[in-house]
């Protein structure tokens, strides 16, 4: 399996702030790789070095086997921070990315054209970028990322602003490049969106990996192992309970997740919760992207931290 994106042993600190640490990564060629983690955790600070915006103190990052700088027309890139610009016309200003990337002509035109129609913005090229909406304006700048057909697509929260209709249209197209054989890294703090789409994950949290590998692959690893409690009383105390601990709250403070103990039988401790509590609903699940990164978090940071973190990663 060859490898577009390798980083071993990275780390990156500004000032008294450690960034990243230690940071190790592969993203095999043909995936569609979610890099996932908490605002703060660092991804954005990875995927700068990644396109060498900044360097690394420490470490070797290598992208499409050189440097993003010397890759740059085999590269696609939507940055965190947002810009097109503002006086050009849609039509005028994808054309200048494009040809800045080497695509020329009658094929740029005619896949401004295309991608406009597949973005549901057709018919804009004339349009001020200024005159858009933000949504409409970081559509324009996805199509701008893309249009040279690039290897390689890194995208820096491309969900991020947009409503739910837009960001499943982004979400689709995401995974028809990666059905041409696209490789695609992209970051996001909100896990379900990956979890819909990636092949692959890497979770990272204050500038260390904490998961890395298959979508199936990391949920096996806390399968079946986690118990989904809907409680009566959401306020109620689960910590007499033997041979489980309580992970987080989910779903708003409805569901408590309860971790197994490695000896310990699940149906006693069902039993033991059935016990102890009149419940709405209880079951051993599979849990989601969200709740193992939960998990992890509690077993570095703490109950509490987890909480936290829980929260802000339930807006998108």
């Amino acid at each position: 399996m060859t490898t577009a994106v390798e980083i071993r042993g990275v780390s990156k600190s500004f000032g008294e702030t450690n960034a990243v640490v230690d940071l190790d990564l592969n993203v095999p060629t043909g995936s569609l790789c979610g890099f996932l983690g908490p605002n703060g955790a660092g991804k954005s600070t990875t995927i700068r070095m990644l396109m060498s915006i900044i360097h690394a103190d420490k470490g070797s990052v290598q992208v499409l086997d050189t440097t993003a700088l010397k890759a740059k027309d085999r590269i696609g890139y939507l940055p965190e921070e947002r810009g097109v610009y503002r006086k050009m016309k849609v039509g005028g200003f994808v054309e200048y990315i494009g040809k800045l990337k080497g695509v020329r002509g009658s094929i740029l035109r005619k896949r401004i054209n295309d991608w406009l129609e597949r973005v549901e913005l057709p018919g804009i090229q004339n349009r001020r970028c200024e005159e858009l909406s933000k949504g409409m304006q970081q559509k324009v700048q996805f199509l701008a990322a893309i249009i040279h057909e690039p290897e390689l697509i890194i995208l820096d929260e491309p969900f991020a602003g947009l409503d739910p209709v837009n960001a499943r249209v982004i979400g689709k197209i995401i995974n028809e490049l990666h059905q041409q054989g696209r490789t695609i890294l992209f970051s996001t703090h909100v896990l379900p969106q990956a979890e819909q789409i990636c092949d692959r994950i890497i979770m990272i949290d204050q500038g260390k990996k904490v998961l890395d590998g298959t979508v199936g692959s990391i949920q096996d690893q806390f399968d079946p192992r986690v118990i989904r409690v809907e409680p009566v009383d959401h306020t109620c105390d689960l910590s007499n309970i033997s041979g489980a601990s309580q992970i987080a709250n989910t779903s708003k403070g409805k569901h408590l997740l309860m971790r197994l103990e490695d000896n310990a039988e699940a149906t006693e401790v069902l039993r033991q919760i059935v016990q102890s509590t009149p419940v709405r609903g209880i079951e051993i699940v599979k849990p989601t992207l969200d709740e193992v990164f939960i998990e992890q978090v509690a077993r570095r940071r703490g109950h509490e931290a987890a909480l936290q973190v829980r929260e802000e990663m339930s807006h998108a």
